[in-house]
């Protein structure tokens, strides 16, 4: 099922949530709604599950409008953060749930709701549990029977409310990879809420970046982390070191020496402009003698080993800006630096934002 979301403004009282969204989601599709707490991300949700009505704006589903349908009407799965199970029922009878209280003309036969259940309950994986309870179970297990109860009306459209966020780093890992292998052998339409970037961007095929109450960019996973098409993108995504400048009639006066290429030339009718560089930490390379005029003199500050890479905490020696540089193992013992010693750094890659002066 395609949904398309037409020029949707949603306000509470005088605040504005979503501000003219749109956004077209094919079928099959799983879309991650990525950006901070307060963007406007699970209100576009609720707005899709028929939770709430835009203020203004149309929503299609498979080329349908259902703007003003409820959510009886949608063939929706809703999968919330806090798993909301009922505490009385077995996992036999939460997942059958949705099936139970459908209306009589509709709902299947006992015997098919037995055989739907077991259906469900060993594509999660959880067959064994059955007749347990949901406070006999764990966070990730609670969290796949609400997967399997919103599966099990069938629904057109499934709608993930930041469902791994009161998970545990490790068990959130597990079954955001454990969900992308279920949805590639579903090919069920789903939209997943997020403020998670690394959620987002291991799980979805495409990813929608949110910023009060607008589309900031969408695309590809790699599309989005490789090419950011704003500063907050850049941001946003992973850690990154910010270098600022202005750039007037053909300079900059940077506020720290230059880094290779960041100087740009722009035309003779952009007056003034403020200019910022961004390089993640990876980007960054690190020698121990100067190997070009235009790398940046820096003090390692501190050295952080965790797993497989190496994080640096740089000072730079003319204005004092703190850079953060990672490393593999390997290059870090290569250069076998020491906190206190000087080291020599550029960028292998670096995007250029400018802004103009207000």
């Amino acid at each position: 099922m395609s949904i398309q979301v037409e020029h949707v403004t949603k306000r509470f009282g005088t605040f504005t949530v979503l501000d003219d969204v749109t956004l077209r989601v094919e079928a099959g599709e799983l879309v991650a709604l990525l950006g901070p707490s307060g963007c406007g991300k699970t209100t576009l949700l609720r707005i899709l599950a028929g939770l709430e009505r835009p203020d203004q704006g149309r929503i299609f589903l498979h080329g349908a409008e259902v703007t003003d349908q409820r959510i009886t009407e949608r063939r929706v799965g809703f999968v919330f953060q806090h798993y909301a199970l009922f505490r009385h029922m077995t996992v036999a009878e939460n997942v059958a749930f949705g099936l139970t209280v459908q209306p009589r003309a509709q709902r299947p036969s006992a015997t098919r709701i037995q055989e739907k259940v077991r259906e469900l309950l060993t594509l999660v994986q959880l067959q064994a549990m059955a007749d347990r309870y949901p406070s006999q179970l764990s966070g990730g297990q609670r969290q796949r029977v609400a997967l399997a109860r919103a599966l099990a009306v069938e629904p057109k459209l499934l709608l993930l409310d930041e469902p791994f966020g009161a998970l545990d780093a490790k068990v959130r890992k597990e079954l955001r990879r454990w969900l992308r292998r279920l949805h590639d052998e579903l090919h069920i339409t789903g939209i997943l809420v997020t403020h998670d970037q690394e959620e987002a961007l291991e799980a979805a095929d495409r990813v929608v970046v949110m910023h009060q109450g607008h589309v900031e960019q969408i695309g590809t996973p790699d599309d989005v982390y490789e090419h950011p098409a704003s500063p907050f993108v850049y941001q946003f995504l992973g850690d990154v070191n910010v270098f600022h400048g202005r750039t007037v009639q053909e300079r900059t006066l940077a506020d720290i020496p230059p880094l290779p290429e960041v100087d740009s030339v722009v035309s003779a009718d952009v007056m003034d402009e403020h200019e910022v560089t961004f390089v993640r930490p990876h980007d960054l390379e690190v020698n121990r003698s100067r190997t070009n005029p235009s790398q940046l003199e820096a003090t390692v500050r501190y050295v952080l080993t965790a797993g497989s890479r190496v994080r640096l905490e740089l000072t730079a020696e003319d204005s004092g800006q703190t850079i953060e540089v990672e490393l593999t193992k390997e290059r870090y013992r290569e250069l076998n630096l020491r906190e206190g010693e000087v080291v020599f750094v550029h960028p292998r890659h670096r995007q250029v934002f400018k802004i103009p002066q207000s």
